[in-house]
């Protein structure tokens, strides 16, 4: 009998790279035929290249992260390239997985598809209770219909389509761009140049937004737990623990005690901070795996800065615009937020 084959698009970015490294050493992994694509293998937002990707790998299950993402300033430059090319691949792969007998799909969205105007923690049942936040309006909005689609199907062909919802990813093989990528390594990148050049390390916006992070083999492993075990359409957040949020000011002092970074720490108050928090609950998540274990943050946030600078050649420079693993923005740890200033008090920072 032949194995099953799980397709897994945006296969190469931070998220794809995860699930890869998670599968290496997963023991029913080695009865699965796992293929992880790249934009090599066909632009997604080309309905006649995805029909063509499904009648090469006739996949069994899909693990749909691929999507046109970026950071803060990017969503806010170009909300018609991210709501278009988003909704083109959500069609395409889709509906491709209905035709080509898909047993079960498994697709990405954001914590930035939850209503700006809310109460906290956000939970799966709030995600259509009011418009995102506008700086990232073209992008939420796109990804919100995956989870209006997966009810779709289910109503009109029974298909188990289900979404999960990561809070900010971070770790290896993420787009390290300053300009274009998320919060975590824009930090690490501009940390670098910083002890590099013995210049300030400058963080844009005031520091204070909070946000919960995870790592990107967490993430993965519980990933497969949905592909495998999670038997609802309902979407499931996938996050650390609320008492785990932490401000990007302590992040920033996480990634230059990783970095061994002495210099002065600034905040750069004439940039935006855009969404001040959006808290999310994983109660549903505890509620099935109790005792998941996830990285703690400083842990996280070492082992990312240490490929980074191992890899900087490569990482330090922007990738390729096109279709990226899609990411939102670590780790763990209420203790390690608490002592976070203790333990970076060389740093000198400016900001409040």
């Amino acid at each position: 009998m032949a194995k099953p084959t799980v397709l897994v698009t945006g296969g190469t970015g931070l998220y794809g790279r995860a699930i890869e490294a998670v599968v290496s050493r997963d023991e029913k992994a080695k009865e699965e035929n796992w293929v992880f694509l790249s934009s090599k293998d066909g632009d997604l937002v080309d309905r006649k290249a995805v029909e063509a990707i499904f009648e090469k790998h006739k996949p069994t299950y899909v693990i749909h992260l691929a999507a046109k993402v970026g950071g803060l300033f990017h969503n806010l430059r170009k909300k018609v390239d991210f709501y278009r090319e988003n909704t083109l691949i959500t069609d395409n792969v889709m509906e491709c997985c209905r035709i080509y007998g898909v047993k079960k799909l498994v697709s990405c969205l954001s914590t930035c598809i939850f209503p700006d105007k809310t109460t906290y923690p956000i939970n799966e049942t709030m995600v259509h209770n009011g418009p995102p936040h506008v700086s990232n309006m073209g992008y939420a909005m796109a990804k919100r219909m995956i989870d209006v689609l997966n009810h779709c199907y289910k109503d009109q062909y029974d298909l188990d389509y289900t979404s999960v919802i990561p809070t900010n990813i971070y770790g290896p093989h993420d787009n390290f761009s300053i300009d274009d990528g998320h919060v975590i390594p824009g930090l690490i990148h501009k940390c670098y140049i910083a002890k590099r050049d013995g210049t300030d390390f400058v963080i844009w916006g005031s520091g204070s937004p909070l946000r919960q992070f995870i790592y990107s083999e967490d993430l993965a492993e519980l990933t497969l737990w949905t592909l495998r075990s999670y038997d609802s359409i309902e979407p499931i957040i996938l996050s650390v623990d609320e008492a785990a949020e932490v401000s990007i000011k302590e992040v920033a002092e996480l990634v230059a005690e990783a970095m061994g970074f002495e210099g002065k720490l600034v905040c750069d108050t004439t940039k935006a901070d855009g969404q001040f928090k959006k808290t999310a609950s994983n109660a549903k998540l505890r509620t099935l795996l109790p005792d998941y274990k996830f990285t703690p943050m400083k842990e996280g946030v070492k082992k990312s800065v240490d490929w980074f600078v191992q890899n900087y050649d490569a990482a330090g420079s922007d990738p390729p615009p096109d279709i990226v693993a899609s990411a939102t923005l670590l780790g763990h740890a209420p203790s390690s937020v608490l002592a976070v200033s203790e333990r970076t008090s060389r740093v000198e920072s400016s900001c409040k």
